[in-house]
């Protein structure tokens, strides 16, 4: 295999990416626009470009992603992709009826210029949209941010395009999740609703991502945030976003637009981001946390007590989405494990790296952006091997070939389900990983314990 030739010594890269660690722009806005009841997302490029797109979703989420395209031909490639677009909208409403059309960029409407606005504006005044139906849209060039940015992008053309203020403010909290699993967001939609909090979540992938089988087809699933409450969110009187990376942006347009104030929190991924999260919700709706969420955060404890002896000590090194990593990385740390190497593709900015080092220590190498691919990564590795992997599919090949456990976590993972269902998010979630890194560890244990040590009992 070509990744035993990786070498260990470590080169400045400046202009060349090798086996980038992130997908591309249009992935996450297909993603977040699916989080729209009864939306289309539609692909403003060329078939293959769309093609790509629905499959790193489907490949994931084990279910058929619906996306249009506006099919690019060579004219379109030279002329621009107006006429394919107006074309595309008139026949996505006649042949399939959505409430929304959600219109992202590639690379290549990029490179020409097409401008959206316009595009969109002439469609109306043409008739092409029917009344009562909507079509937004977002740029999401592929030569640049990642899948989170583009997840951040749609995100924030929902706040522009539905988002209104009234003048009546409700009683309900906003929460824009940012780039996590259905499951994730079903269980934070469970933990307001534990406690009360009436809330607007958006975009809200839960039961469309992860539905039941039933045997008939539908073309648009129950799930999914609807226009009138993303409307609605403009009315909220507060907005909780979790992720700087991919929930920033939706939130200080909803704060610019509508004086909807809003706070940036980790994604509660272990205890003390949890706690934060928990505590943020009781302070703000001005509730009490009910007795079943302490019983969730007291066996959480439990289990970290009781365990703690298998935890300590052992190196970990991390790679994928830079909001998931920064809250991995404190509740790994919280643990007494040691993160030993932090890496993520998406230009993630210094307040990453500062996030990431005040969560494990100052001792811990934090790459982000351009060069900062798989390769890196596995160079990292080489020259300081972790006892553990947290990372997605990609990550499968460095870990066969070093010999260390992957515990799969982030976006993309082909090759496993279970996080389409279980959460990692909150103290059900934390749990559940805290089984996983467990599992790992003793799996390990045993298989390279002598005979005489190897017990029946932990």
């Amino acid at each position: 295999m070509l990744l035993r030739h990786t070498p260990k010594k470590l080169e400045e890269r400046e202009a060349l990416t090798i086996n980038p660690a992130k997908t591309c722009q249009p992935v996450g806005a297909m993603y977040a626009a699916l989080g729209i009841h009864k939306c289309l997302p539609h692909s403003h490029g060329s078939q293959g470009c769309c093609s790509y797109h629905r499959s790193a979703l489907t490949r994931h989420y084990k279910e058929p992603v619906m996306a249009t395209t506006s099919s690019f031909t060579e004219g379109a490639s030279v002329f621009g992709g107006q006429a394919n677009l107006l074309e595309g909208i008139n026949n996505i409403f006649t042949v399939y009826d959505p409430d929304v059309v959600a219109v992202h960029t590639t690379c290549l409407s990029e490179v020409i210029g097409d401008d959206l606005n316009q595009i969109i504006r002439k469609a109306q005044e043409e008739g092409k949209i029917p009344k009562g139906k909507r079509v937004i849209h977002t740029n999401t060039p592929s030569f640049k941010g990642s899948h989170v940015t583009g997840f951040a992008n749609m995100t924030q053309s929902m706040v522009t395009y539905f988002s209104e203020n009234t003048g009546s403010r409700q009683k309900q909290i906003n929460l824009i999740p940012g780039f996590v699993e259905p499951s994730d967001m079903a269980e934070l939609k469970r933990i307001m609703s534990e406690m009360g909090v009436k809330s607007v979540m958006f975009p809200d992938t839960s039961g469309v991502l992860n539905g039941p089988m039933t045997g008939k087809f539908k073309m648009f699933p129950n799930g999914g945030a609807t226009v009138d409450q993303i409307k609605s969110a403009g009315d909220s009187f507060f907005t909780l976003a979790l992720g700087r990376t991919a929930s920033l942006p939706a939130a200080k347009s909803l704060d610019t637009k509508c004086k909807v104030p809003c706070e940036i929190l980790d994604l509660p991924i272990g205890l003390r981001a949890t706690d934060i999260f928990v505590d943020n919700l009781r302070k703000t709706a001005g509730v009490n946390v009910p007795d079943s969420i302490k019983f969730e955060r007291g066996q959480l404890l439990d289990v970290i007590t009781d365990m703690h002896q298998y935890f300590y000590g052992k190196k970990a090194a991390l790679v994928g989405d830079p909001d998931q990593l920064s809250s991995l990385a404190e509740f790994l740390t919280d643990l007494d494990m040691k993160v030993t190497v932090v890496v993520t593709g998406t230009p993630a900015g210094p307040k990453f790296e500062r996030r990431v080092h005040e969560a494990s220590g100052e001792k811990t190498t934090v790459k982000y952006g351009l060069g900062s691919d798989m390769f890196l990564f596995h160079q990292l590795v080489k020259n300081d091997k972790p006892d553990l992997i947290f990372g997605n599919t990609y990550a499968k090949y460095i870990a066969r070939d070093e010999d260390i456990p992957l515990i799969r976590t982030g976006f993309p993972i082909y090759d496993r389900i279970g996080h389409q269902y279980f959460p990692m998010v909150g103290y059900k979630g934390a749990l559940r990983l805290l089984e996983r890194v467990l599992s790992a560890v003793m799996d390990r244990q045993d298989r390279d314990a002598p005979e005489e040590r190897f017990e029946l009992v932990m």
